[in-house]
């Protein structure tokens, strides 16, 4: 890992616990050019109803809207954990590039396993599962750590 995909794996971090204080599950995510530059940052906005609301799938759907096709497959979605398979689907169809993840859907089963949580609404796949030509990086050592304490903070037992 770079200095700049540590930062912007901790600005996803960030953003999970923007999300995580506002009531909302910790996710968040960073869409960066091929350049380097941080084009949106989006976190979990799930709490206001409407559990599509995902950082992932809202930056996608900001990149199909602002992005020619050559800028959308040079980006690089950075995001605290990695994607279901709603917001897979809608990185594939905006033809995003690679993706980067903290922690991994397995890890958040397990999570929520250990701390006595029913299932996710839907099952979980590996992104590579989805999007089979798509680089993907993730889980990362250390940040993986950092996701569980957040989930922790919302649905674990207390400490």
């Amino acid at each position: 890992m770079t200095d700049a995909q540590t930062a912007h794996l901790e600005r996803c971090i960030e953003l999970a616990e923007q999300a995580l204080k506002a009531g909302d599950e910790p996710f968040g995510s960073v869409l960066v050019s091929a350049d380097g530059e941080v084009l949106r940052e989006a976190r979990n906005r799930a709490v206001t109803g409407d559990p599509t609301q995902h950082p992932e799938f809202e930056l996608a759907r900001w990149a199909a809207q602002n992005l020619d096709d050559d800028a959308r497959r040079g980006a690089t979605v950075y995001t605290s954990g990695e994607h279901c398979p709603m917001c897979s689907a809608a990185h594939g169809w905006a033809g995003l590039g690679r993706i980067v993840y903290a922690s991994s859907s397995k890890q958040l089963g397990e999570w929520r396993a250990e701390w006595g949580l029913g299932p996710l609404p839907v099952n979980t796949r590996p992104i590579e599962d989805i999007l089979p030509k798509t680089e993907v990086v993730g889980p990362v050592s250390g940040f993986d750590d950092r996701v569980r304490a957040l989930h922790r903070r919302k649905h674990g037992p207390e400490s």
